[in-house]
């Protein structure tokens, strides 16, 4: 009986076997890992840029190259420093603290007479922001009328000496500037320093009346919102230079014709910095980037001769001695 039951069973499984329509499958053999056609992410090069102020409109062709990846595009990874009162930007670039940095075109030589071995590698802000806010009820119109009043200013601007230099200012008593438009607009016989994308927003916001006396009229017009490095960097690193200066060329660009977004993320870091004040900034920033250039791709560009009359300028203004540098070598062209 068990040998029939083991019989019929073995009957059964080769009918089923014989029935099946599919042959057995065959084992499968592990699959290849898919080969990826893009070539390797290049390492990004990682580098400071240390600004010489909190986040401005001043600024803002920086933040643009950050803010529309032209920096990552160069395989840049660039980390900003935001400055404030007395942070010292050109001897943390000049001792390797940040790769790069932000200054006016006249600290860079006054620095470099004190052996700082920074140079500059593009001037954005062609002409000087720097000017003399006055009241317009005061009924002053040039620099020759600044007399029989108060003027706030720093005693360190360097536009100061060139100013007593080439003016009489008659009467004319010069106190420290308290950083505030505040003593302005209670003083109608009070004038100020002031970048004019700053100080004379505020002062009309706040009820003022000011007219700005431009700097650079009288013939005082150092480049600003410089990009410096050292020259070390410049000598072994020429490419990296060359990366960082194109993507900030591109950013300023960026900035001046599309500045929305960029305002955006400075007024994010800068909460004193409103979408208001940083656009007003932008719109007068436009001419003193664009003023004198050949072509919209020259901005940035620098010249020996602009160079040269500001030396022998901080000189007359007994700012700077002379052949205290040499301000063939405070610039470098050849990234232009």
């Amino acid at each position: 009986m068990r040998r029939t039951i083991f019989l019929c069973g073995f009957c059964l499984s080769i009918v089923v076997c014989g029935c099946s329509s599919e042959p057995p499958a065959a084992p499968k053999s592990p699959a290849a890992d898919p080969v990826s056609s893009d070539p390797p992410a290049k390492k990004l090069d990682e580098v400071e840029l240390a600004l010489n102020w909190l986040p401005e409109a001043e600024h803002g062709g920086f933040y643009a190259a950050d803010v529309h990846g032209l920096f990552a595009e160069r395989q840049l990874k660039v980390k900003i420093i935001p400055g404030g009162p007395g942070v010292p930007v050109i001897q943390n670039v000049a001792t390797g603290k940040a790769t790069f940095g932000v200054t006016n075109a006249d600290q860079v030589l006054l620095q470099r007479a004190q052996e700082a071995d920074v140079v500059a590698i593009l001037a954005p802000i062609q002409q000087s922001p720097r000017c003399i806010m006055v009241h317009k009820k005061s009924g002053i119109t040039k620099f020759e009328d600044l007399k029989d009043m108060t003027l706030a200013i720093n005693a360190n601007q360097t536009f100061l000496g060139f100013l007593k230099k080439k003016l009489p200012l008659t009467s004319v008593r010069i106190v420290p500037y308290s950083g505030s438009v505040g003593p302005f607009l209670q003083d109608e016989r009070l004038g100020q320093q002031a970048y004019v994308f700053s100080e004379p927003f505020v002062a009309e916001q706040q009820g003022g009346d000011p007219v700005n006396l431009m700097v650079s009229d009288i013939g005082f017009n150092p480049y600003t919102s410089v990009l410096i490095t050292r020259a070390e960097i410049i000598e072994k690193q020429p490419e990296l230079v060359r990366r960082m200066v194109e993507a900030c060329r591109l950013g300023w660009r960026k900035y001046l014709d599309e500045p929305e977004k960029t305002n955006e993320h400075i007024h994010s870091l800068n909460k004193d910095m409103g979408l208001e004040i940083l656009a007003f900034g932008t719109r007068t920033l436009k001419p003193l980037c664009e003023t004198g250039l050949s072509s919209p791709e020259k901005l940035g560009d620098m010249t020996a001769e602009r160079w040269t009359t500001l030396a022998e300028q901080l000189i007359e203004a007994e700012a700077l001695k002379p052949g205290a540098t040499d301000p063939s070598k405070a610039f470098d062209a050849s990234f232009q």
